[in-house]
């Protein structure tokens, strides 16, 4: 009688997988996809140079914010500020995008006899995103909402329903939300402060005044925090730290000719 061959190690390491508790971490992978060159070079931005002033990305946004995130869980009520200040910047940008996108959507609507499919690239521009917290990831969605503005404004000037300098006026229009977006961490500053700080008065609480203005007392107090603040780590219980999405390492697929973002 023929038996089947097993290997004791990986029987064991089966055993122990199931016997070990609580399950491995959660990982999930995201990717962006643009397709216009006007979006693409929000991605990375432009440094500054003589005559041309510097350009914020959405990598360099994703970057300080992850600063701003990190110094929120160590409960640093300006990081609360500037949390709130961009929570509220991607709730009237993302807005103002769609009223424009509307606008154009309606240009394309009374062709009679004529059906239209707004142009889509050859080659899109593909990139995995790998942030750490909630306000990145919604800053990459906007960044798309404007991808598909431009790519809705090039269409309607080729078919003739809009002039070349109001399709130029539009994705201009789109492009400065983004822009005033992506620049908006930029005023934040890192002084290793909290709220403990504030209380006694330190000498750190008053260069961060001097530096960012006097806050409102419902964000000093902590009432007031943005909706997807993160949980601050002076907490009685640690329940909540099992709760996360987990960036998904590097794959092999696309990695070579995208760059990612990483936001731990």
């Amino acid at each position: 009688m023929n038996h089947p061959v097993s290997n004791s190690n990986d029987q064991q390491r089966n055993k122990s997988t199931t016997e070990s508790g609580d399950p491995g971490p959660l990982r999930g992978r995201v990717w962006l996809t643009l397709q216009t060159l006007q979006a693409r070079r929000l991605v990375s931005g432009r440094r500054g140079s003589p005559g041309k002033p510097q350009i914020f990305g959405l990598t360099i946004f994703a970057d300080r914010l992850r600063v701003i995130w990190q110094a929120a869980r160590d409960d640093d009520p300006y990081a609360d500020w500037w949390l709130i200040k961009i929570h509220e910047a991607l709730e009237s940008k993302g807005q103002r995008l769609r009223s424009i996108q509307q606008v154009l959507d309606e240009r394309l609507m009374p062709m009679d006899a004529i059906e239209v499919s707004v142009a889509t690239s050859e080659r899109p521009f593909r990139t995995p995103l790998r942030f750490a917290n909630p306000y990145a990831y919604r800053a990459a969605h906007l960044l798309a909402n404007y991808d598909a503005l431009v790519r809705t404004a090039l269409t309607a000037h080729h078919v003739g329903v809009l002039a070349h300098r109001a399709s130029v006026e539009f994705i201009r229009q789109g492009s400065h939300e983004i822009r005033g977006l992506f620049s908006l961490p930029q005023g934040y500053r890192f002084l290793r402060i909290d709220r403990a700080e504030f209380r006694s008065n330190g000498r750190r609480a008053c260069d961060a005044k001097r530096s960012m203005g006097e806050l409102p007392d419902e964000v000093l107090s902590g009432e007031r925090r943005a909706p997807m603040a993160p949980q601050q780590r002076r907490r009685s219980s640690g329940f909540a730290d099992h709760l996360a999405l987990h960036p998904a390492p590097p794959s092999a697929e696309g990695d070579a000719n995208a760059t990612g973002n990483d936001d731990a």
